[in-house]
């Protein structure tokens, strides 16, 4: 029996893809989060005014941690000798704060589930640096932005422009 899935063995059961024979590579994966708040929230993490210290320096942290981490949290992710990691913080609509997260490794496989991690916990330490404040905050649009290297080529997000290309 000849499975086409790629993360199961020929008896169904689940399995870490062999990258032995993949050509190294280049790779690097952008993506992102976005929180919703109340505008007083807003302006007290833009300003650096929370109660519990520099939001955007803890969460800035915590993506980068996560980033190292992935292997541990997804179950068929290869540990990754990762090669940089940039967080950025972008403010808008006076209640929305974005995060994007970009990752690079040389390696046998791509790094979009630790920019997506990465992504991921930095909008939860947001909402948890800031949860005493504003219980009611939105983590939303969590997802791969841009992806280069390896097998599958290049993929940018239809409704995403990158300002570096």
């Amino acid at each position: 029996m000849t499975n086409s899935f790629t993360h199961f063995n020929e008896q169904g059961r689940a399995v870490m893809v062999d990258i032995t024979d993949k050509a190294i590579t280049h790779r690097i994966a952008t993506a992102q989060a976005t929180i919703r708040m109340q505008p007083t929230t807003f302006e007290a993490i833009k300003e650096n005014k929370m109660a519990k210290g520099d939001v955007l320096a803890v969460a800035q942290v915590a993506g980068v941690m996560a980033v190292k981490k992935t292997s541990d949290l997804i179950p068929m992710c290869h540990p990754l000798p990762i090669s940089g990691v940039d967080i950025q913080f972008s403010f808008s609509e006076e209640t929305t704060l974005t995060v994007e997260v970009e990752v690079k490794t040389t390696g046998r496989t791509g790094v979009e589930m630790e920019a997506l991690t990465a992504a991921s916990a930095t909008a939860l330490t947001v909402y948890d640096m800031c949860k005493a404040m504003d219980k009611g905050m939105v983590i939303q649009h969590i997802c791969l932005l841009s992806k280069t290297g390896g097998k599958s080529g290049d993929y940018v997000r239809e409704d995403y422009q990158n300002d570096n290309e």
